[in-house]
């Protein structure tokens, strides 16, 4: 019996990862350029409350 694995380099797609980080950075990076600081702050603050986080 013989078992064949395959390595992400071989099959070509190494890349991805490293695309998909790129374009999730430029995205978080752009929307976050065009919201008003209030509305950034607010959002944080919801998130660490829904997470159970203290923050004051």
């Amino acid at each position: 019996m013989t078992t064949k694995t395959l390595n992400a380099s071989a099959t070509g797609l190494g890349f991805l990862p490293a695309v998909f980080a790129i374009v999730l950075g430029l995205g978080v990076v752009t929307l976050t350029g065009h919201v008003q600081a209030a509305a950034l702050h607010d959002a944080a603050h919801d998130v660490r409350h829904a997470t159970g986080f203290p923050c004051h």
